[in-house]
């Protein structure tokens, strides 16, 4: 990672969507804190952030987005708003030299952030010294009963992907399904698959249709490459009755399996099985029609 870049990046883009006044307020304060001010210097100034800077999306370009990704792999602030970008800075302005001082005082704001104060600091997570130190706090962060902090540590950040070990992972993922959280925005949400997080799923799913329910087509995802015995008659029954977007996605797991079986299940359903074979069927695609659907129907909504 060059957090150098990182930095540059962040003062141009809060320079470009704060009111002028807000970006010389952060500059000083990112100044003072980086010059060893007192912590509590830092503890006003990164609640004071959206005071100065207003909330106002970055709005991203394209070129800004893969500068991000240049910067540091996987990082992905293209949804964030203005503030949250003063408040990454500012985090970014501590002196960490000395490790414990500077744990200490991330464990503080941590403890007493908000919600908006808290998404910021789960944010800023992939691009912090000391990575493997956060891991318990991220852990932390998935356990809220809050859906915007818990998606500020799951989605469009490599933070956990990278850190978390198979149960903590496993966890996060089960949860988003739960919650309703989209699983591709999980970074190495198909990296990090493993056949204890796929018996998971599946139990899960197993509950949902005990009680009547649907679960999301996206939960076969991580399932389709440990697909045997009775997960594939879980998948041929979805592929055989379910919605279009849900024997789509049991085309795709199946797809991934390694078995015989499943290859047979899938050989009859000869339109699924061709479209996934060259391409026009793909997890991506099924994403975006997700996407596609969910905003026509806040559209409609309105």
């Amino acid at each position: 990672m060059d957090r150098s870049r990182v930095i540059e990046l962040l003062d141009r883009w809060i320079a470009e969507a704060a009111p002028d006044e807000g970006h010389r307020w952060v500059q000083e304060k990112q100044e003072e804190i980086a010059g060893g001010a007192p912590n509590r210097v830092f503890y006003t100034s990164f609640s004071a952030v959206p005071r100065y800077t207003g909330k106002a999306d970055l709005d991203l370009s394209a070129a800004d987005r893969e500068a991000a990704e240049e910067a540091r792999a996987g990082w992905r602030p293209g949804d964030w708003s203005v503030d949250q970008a003063g408040r990454s800075r500012l985090v970014l302005s501590l002196p960490s030299e000395d490790r414990d001082a500077y744990l200490s005082t991330l464990d503080r704001v941590f403890t007493h952030a908000d919600m908006n104060e808290s998404v910021a600091l789960y944010q800023t997570l992939p691009v912090l010294p000391y990575p493997k130190a956060h891991r318990a706090r991220a852990a932390e962060g998935l356990r809220t009963n809050i859906t915007a902090v818990f998606n500020a540590v799951a989605l469009h950040n490599p933070y956990p992907a990278e850190q978390f070990d198979d149960g903590a992972w496993n966890q996060m993922v089960l949860k988003a399904v739960f919650v309703g959280s989209p699983l591709y925005a999980i970074q190495g949400i198909d990296r990090r698959a493993n056949a204890e997080l796929a018996r998971m799923l599946v139990d899960y799913a197993h509950e949902r249709w005990a009680a009547d329910r649907s679960v999301t087509p996206e939960l076969w995802r991580p399932v389709g490459p440990f697909a045997e015995g009775a997960m594939l008659d879980d998948l041929e029954r979805v592929i055989t009755a379910g919605t279009p977007a849900e024997q789509q996605a049991a085309a795709l797991a199946l797809a991934q399996s390694p078995t015989d079986r499943a290859a047979t299940i899938l050989d009859a359903h000869p339109e699924l099985r061709d479209a996934v074979q060259r391409g026009a069927l793909t997890w991506g695609r099924l994403a975006r029609e997700a996407m596609d659907a969910a905003d026509h129907a806040v559209e409609n909504a309105a």
